[in-house]
């Protein structure tokens, strides 16, 4: 292994996206995770394995293409905790490991004998990370949760809606992405403490949390100005409150389905527009001004969805550039992945080679380093892939141990 954490190594625990997600940073940058899956369970404490999208007509355990994209470029060991010689392994991993990551309801792993005060035992300098919806403290501690109710529970969802209309919510757990996000950069954040000071610690991680504090303008509008975010015309996602814009929004393209993105951020956005949509009323004095515009905003907005909806997405998307207006064609995933010339350039979808799948496509990660970059070619592990060399080669079992492991269904 190379790369800038590649003198790390983590026992995970982590399934779905919000724990998956957080370890696949790391190892895409050279850390060693080890998966431990349950072999009686065949890894299902994951939802994802085994679960679609599917490359093609085969299906199996091994087959999952969100568990192969959430869990590229780590080993997989399948252990049984319910054995002491499965325990027993357990504690000789986390013994040689860094840290150790799981995003288990509360208490869970501390149910299994591995809670933080056992993990010190094995090894005081350990890093402890958990990630669940509502932390290890507090009233909801003990409650079960998932992407969308943390959305719904933490206000996000509310704030996603048109007015008169109920709320939206998104078509994806977008916290599950979101909390991988703030989990990598808990471990992150904990290495360096360790680096400084030798000194290991329990991280605790609430999606939740991490949600409610992404409301902040919201938040503070009510807490402040004392406007509830549900008041006449509000809320509308289209529209830009923080700061505010107009026109700011997605409007009807030519064809079934298709949509412009426009932003004008002040009035010389404004004045360019005018000048690349070219029609009388965008000469209008009265929308000169964001007050004006702000005080005919629907109005605004069927101009120029009127205008919009008889030209071509990317034709108008590219016009309205040209004169300096933010504007997007709304893309679908084929033509952002497969057509969209900057994605190519980016190398965001790079191939990894699967045990079982072959060759198949997965997200790459958002971010370049010049000196220490990310690398991602392998696909995630098979039910077990790893064991040999794992329990083999890291900690010393013998194949004739191996194969009795196996058949008393203890890997």
């Amino acid at each position: 292994m190379s790369g800038a954490l590649s003198h790390l190594r983590i026992c995970d625990f982590t399934g779905q996206l919000a724990g998956a997600g957080a370890t696949k940073f790391l190892a895409a940058f050279g850390a060693q995770v080890i998966r431990i899956e349950d072999p009686v369970l065949e890894g299902r404490w994951d939802v994802l394995r085994g679960a679609p999208p599917f490359k093609d007509e085969r299906r199996g355990i091994n087959l999952g293409g969100a568990f192969n994209n959430h869990n590229v470029e780590k080993l997989g060991i399948t252990l049984n905790l319910r054995t002491e010689r499965g325990r027993e392994l357990l504690r000789e991993l986390v013994s040689i490991s860094d840290v150790v990551t799981e995003n288990f309801s509360a208490g869970v792993l501390e149910r299994l004998g591995f809670g933080y005060a056992a993990l010190r035992a094995l090894k005081p300098d350990v890093i402890y990370v958990s990630n669940c919806g509502f932390g290890h403290s507090g009233p909801y501690r003990d409650y079960k949760t998932w992407g969308p109710i943390v959305q719904a529970v933490s206000g996000l969802t509310f704030s996603s809606a048109l007015a008169g209309q109920p709320p939206a919510g998104w078509g994806y757990s977008y916290m599950d992405h979101t909390g991988a996000y703030y989990m990598a950069m808990a471990v992150l954040l904990a290495l360096h403490h360790r680096s400084r000071t030798g000194e290991g610690q329990h991280v605790d991680v609430a999606a939740t949390e991490a949600a409610a504090g992404l409301n902040g303008p919201a938040l503070l509008d009510y807490t402040v100005n004392g406007r509830p975010l549900r008041r006449a015309g509000m809320p509308d996602s289209n529209r830009s409150q923080f700061p505010r814009m107009a026109p700011h929004g997605v409007y009807p393209a030519q064809g079934d389905d298709n949509w412009l993105a426009v932003s004008c951020r002040d009035d010389g956005d404004w004045a360019r527009l005018g000048r690349a949509v070219g029609e009388d009323w965008a000469q209008e004095s009265r929308f000169a001004t964001l007050e004006g515009r702000l005080a005919s905003e629907d109005e605004l907005d069927a101009l120029l969805g009127g205008w919009s909806e008889t030209r071509e997405m990317f034709v108008s998307a590219r016009a309205l550039r040209a004169k300096g207006v933010p504007a997007s064609a709304v893309q679908r995933p084929q033509q952002r992945v497969d057509e969209d010339a900057n994605t190519e350039a980016w190398g965001l979808w790079p191939l990894v080679t699967h045990q079982e799948m072959g060759e198949v496509r997965v997200d790459g990660l958002p971010v370049h380093l010049s000196e220490t970059d990310w690398s991602i070619g392998r696909g995630a592990p098979t039910l077990g892939q790893d064991n040999a060399f794992v329990l083999g080669e890291l900690l010393g079992v013998g194949e004739s141990e191996l194969a009795q492991l196996q058949a008393d269904g203890v890997i």
